[in-house]
């Protein structure tokens, strides 16, 4: 059986207010109130006389300045990525950017230990942990700290 092969299944509207038997009478309104009476429509927010939500909650006064500042990213790159390089090349973040290391929205690169280097590399990053830098120098290569 497929889809369009179902048949044809119309649910019938309820009709009410036609008589008592059934949906008569009140019309499943209940009694007497607002409610019940045509026309009826309430205001967005209205909680039947109690005080809205909307008003319940405190005030906005202003923004944080916290929220304003601009918020400096630091984004990690490991020792065991810089493999990829050959020796003698200068790593800085502009490399690292075209490989999808970084995104384009980070402002800081740091250089954290996190595999081994063989290579001689000289590696342009703005903050370095002190075993990175060891492993880097070691390997014949050195760090330059950006300002």
């Amino acid at each position: 059986m497929f889809l369009h092969e179902l048949p044809k299944i119309v649910k019938r509207k309820k009709r009410v207010g036609r008589g008592i038997g059934g949906r008569g009478a009140k019309s499943g309104r209940g009694m007497k109130g607002q409610r019940s009476r045509a026309g009826y429509s309430r205001k967005l927010g209205f909680e039947g006389g109690q005080t809205p939500l909307y008003m319940r909650l405190p005030k906005g006064r202003g923004t944080k300045h916290r929220m304003t500042k601009k918020r400096v990213r630091v984004l990690t790159v490991s020792t065991g990525q810089l493999q990829r390089f050959d020796d003698g090349t200068v790593v800085g973040p502009g490399q690292m950017k075209k490989l999808g290391w970084i995104s384009g929205r980070s402002d800081r690169v740091k250089l954290i230990v996190s595999g081994l280097v063989d290579k001689k590399l000289t590696v342009r990053v703005h903050g370095v942990s002190e075993a990175a830098k060891e492993r880097v120098e070691k390997a014949g290569g050195k760090v330059e700290i950006i300002a």
